[in-house]
């Protein structure tokens, strides 16, 4: 019996090692409850350089992305705009986002074009400083999208990366992160509320991350089902498994 307790063990090792991603390079690997490095600075759309823990002092959404993206950053920047404008919160009192290039190559001024692009798409009016658009050196870039659990990976010119808006407490607690490139203006409304008490809550959207994964080319989501069907053979294999070893058991205390 201790045999196969350990046999049991060590498959459950190998499977929980195997459902997930071989390094923690590309994809968000949530870190609810921590916090956010101080001391880090970027420059801001005016060309200022700012600290970003004075710079969060309310309920603050983060947007990762790079300006020169082809692929899904546009559309994530696109469901954050309609997101300001369909809310009821006010951008710069009740909250405030912020966007921050992880390409170390582009500067304020390009952060600063794009921003113009965006408030564009935004029909109400709104504080433009609640939206600020920022870039940064590779030390501090790397290590705000190490805390945030942000991974992405350069290819050619380009880069992959996940879609997904983090949520900060006015003391740069982690408190929520909401996927996709659309967002519901109840689901943000949420998130800051629950940002500015400090609680933190589970993304049930993690499930979709797992089981869809951007595709640049076509720009949409595919369905993973690779990494889906894998996963699912590999807990029936280990339900059989279990079923076997506790069945001959039994049959073995049967004949004692």
């Amino acid at each position: 019996m201790r045999k196969h307790v350990l046999t049991i063990i060590s498959l459950l090792v190998f499977f929980g090692v195997y459902g997930q991603d071989e390094l923690p390079q590309i994809g968000i690997y949530e870190k609810l409850d921590e916090y956010i490095p101080e001391n880090l600075t970027f420059m801001n759309d005016k060309g200022v350089e700012v600290n970003l823990s004075e710079v969060i002092d309310k309920p603050t959404v983060i947007t990762m992305v790079y300006y020169n993206c082809p692929g899904i950053c546009s559309p994530l920047l696109d469901g954050v705009a309609d997101v300001i404008d369909r809310n009821d919160m006010t951008i710069g009192e009740d909250y405030q986002v912020l966007t921050i290039s992880f390409n170390w190559e582009e500067n304020w001024q390009l952060g600063a074009n794009k921003k113009e692009n965006y408030l564009k798409q935004i029909n109400k009016d709104i504080n433009v400083d609640g939206w600020p658009f920022m870039a940064g050196d590779s030390a501090n870039i790397m290590s705000l999208v190490n805390a945030m659990g942000y991974g992405f990976k350069k290819e050619g010119e380009d880069y992959i990366h996940a879609a997904a808006i983090i949520m900060l407490s006015p003391e740069g607690k982690i408190t929520r992160y909401l996927y996709g490139t659309t967002f519901l203006p109840f689901d943000l409304k949420m998130a800051a509320v629950e940002a500015a008490a400090g609680k933190s809550g589970p993304t049930i959207n993690k499930v979709l991350e797992y089981c869809f994964s951007y595709d640049a080319e076509g720009k949409g989501y595919v369905f993973n089902i690779t990494k889906v069907s894998a996963t699912l053979i590999l807990f029936f294999a280990l339900t059989m498994f279990l079923w076997l070893v506790f069945t001959r058991n039994k049959r073995k205390k049967s004949h004692i």
